[in-house]
């Protein structure tokens, strides 16, 4: 079967989908328009693409009952939070018990700051107050915690200076200032780039080996804060930190995964656009686009002529991604996954549509294999090699992305299709749970923040009104978190 009719295949299988998905949380299904497809089996091959988009319709009713019910889900997973972990990162939905990322005692509230946007967004006004009232009163980062410099920035000081925009909550910003000073001493290296872990009392460090996304996703929040407070060394360390990572690309162009801040050697030739490098790429675009920065544009512009040429796989199942090594493009593996996912959107937004949608049909297929996608897959093989699913966001993002742009309603039966196994696989009594395997649908006791930062806020905004977010008014950080435009540009 060729992967035009494989994806018409599965669009049809959407359809059958959409009364189940509101049968799993006792709901009054929606009738979803159908058009008819022609019966001449020639001529459904014919414009498969065309014809799958013809048969799947929704009104716009349609679209606000998905998008309340994505509403209750997050209320849902929000109430378990706040019944069994309130005050700490996360919910173990299994064991019903609280986690903290840095041991008991040492909570950064990672699940309502993360969350808080979204709550926002949703219009779930109680819940948002209750958490900005808990962040405001008691987010303590006066700890003696060595903290990961990647996931706090993406996550705590992405959501404090996003939420502080939409919300003009002084103490927002107070947080995000003192968070961003007591994380300045990591790029205290001697190559100026990031270590991988920072002391928020001492500002001690360690880590010296790290890699492109910890240490090149860092320009939209600490650029952003130093729009909001006037100071220029957040944005001139973060930025410093992505050039000279940047600096010490091959001579082809591509970056490998792992290198050492102090002495700027690489530690691993394997370039791809996987987890480890992938937001690294994403924030070249970003920056350039959200603060006008022309380097950023230089950068984004060359890498991806280089990831084109060395990483893009044209294969007859669809176009999907690689690993090369950095030096001389040799082709070294034929994995992608769960996290290569969010490349579609980057395309997107890049305004490399066509293969944004090749892209996007490949992640699909993925999806596809086990009814939800696994964290690694061998696409010469069609076979997954890792078959976690820790509830990751990226399809779904560049899901709503192709949405934005095209308008083809494949991108709303494909939200549908996530919705449902979100819901069938992944739901428990209290809130949602990863999945240790995806062929098995054996459920694993955690539920990342990032699961209300990104899943459903990204699922509410497919499928809601254009105008609860305004989307080219924004650039999102790699958590999902709004940054405006107007703001970035000052």
């Amino acid at each position: 079967m060729d992967a035009m009719k494989f994806f018409a295949v599965i669009l049809a299988s959407a359809l059958l989908l959409v009364p189940s998905v509101f049968a799993q949380t006792q709901a009054t299904p929606v009738q979803v328009t159908q058009d008819r497809a022609p019966h001449d089996q020639a001529t459904r091959d014919q414009d498969t693409h065309a014809g799958a988009a013809r048969t799947f319709t929704m009104s716009d009713a349609e679209k606000a009952e998905v998008a309340a019910r994505v509403r209750t889900e997050t209320l849902h997973a929000w109430d378990g939070y706040k019944q069994y972990a309130w005050g700490h990162d996360s919910l173990k939905p299994l064991s019903k018990q609280p986690f903290d990322w840095y041991g008991p005692g040492h909570s950064l509230l990672m699940t309502p700051v993360d969350a808080l946007d979204t709550l926002i967004l949703m219009g779930l006004t109680p819940q948002a107050d209750e958490a900005r009232q808990l962040i405001d009163t008691k987010l303590d980062l006066n700890q003696d915690i060595y903290v990961k410099d990647f996931e706090i920035t993406i996550r705590l000081l992405g959501a404090l200076t996003s939420c502080y925009q939409g919300t003009g909550d002084k103490r927002l910003l107070e947080l995000a200032d003192d968070l961003g000073r007591r994380m300045l001493p990591m790029f205290d290296s001697p190559t100026g780039m990031p270590y991988e872990y920072v002391n928020l009392r001492t500002g001690a460090v360690r880590g010296t080996v790290s890699n492109p996304a910890e240490v090149g996703s860092l320009l939209i929040e600490f650029g952003m804060l130093s729009r909001l407070t006037g100071k220029p060394v957040y944005y001139d360390k973060a930025k410093r930190a992505l050039v000279e990572l940047y600096k010490r690309r091959s001579a082809i162009g591509l970056v490998g995964s792992a290198i050492d801040v102090e002495t700027g050697k690489w530690t691993d030739p394997t370039a791809g656009i996987m987890g480890g490098i992938d937001s690294y790429y994403e924030y070249l675009l970003k920056a350039w686009l959200l603060f006008g920065d022309k380097d950023c544009e230089q950068m984004w512009r060359s890498s991806e002529q280089a990831i084109d040429r060395y990483l893009a796989d044209f294969t007859p199942d669809g176009l999907w991604y690689g690993q090369a090594d950095m030096n001389t493009g040799r082709r070294t593996t034929n994995l992608y996954g769960a996290l290569d996912a969010f490349f579609p959107a980057v395309l997107a937004l890049g305004d490399d549509l066509p293969l944004a949608k090749q892209l996007q049909e490949s992640s699909f297929r993925m999806w596809s294999v086990a009814g939800v996608e696994p964290e690694r897959f061998d696409y010469s093989m069609m076979k997954i090699v890792s078959p976690a699913y820790p509830l990751r966001p990226e399809i779904i993002e560049s899901t709503y992305y192709l949405y934005h742009y095209t308008h083809d309603t494949k991108y709303l039966a494909m939200g549908i299709v996530y919705y449902n196994a979100l819901v069938k696989y992944c739901r428990t009594d209290v809130a949602y749970a990863e999945l240790s395997d995806v062929t098995t649908k054996t459920q694993a006791d955690s539920m990342e923040s990032f699961f209300f930062a990104e899943d459903m806020k990204y699922l509410y905004l497919l499928f809601a009104p254009e105008d609860t977010l305004d989307f080219n008014s924004v650039i999102f950080n790699t958590e999902a978190h709004p940054m405006k435009r107007s703001l970035g540009r000052q």
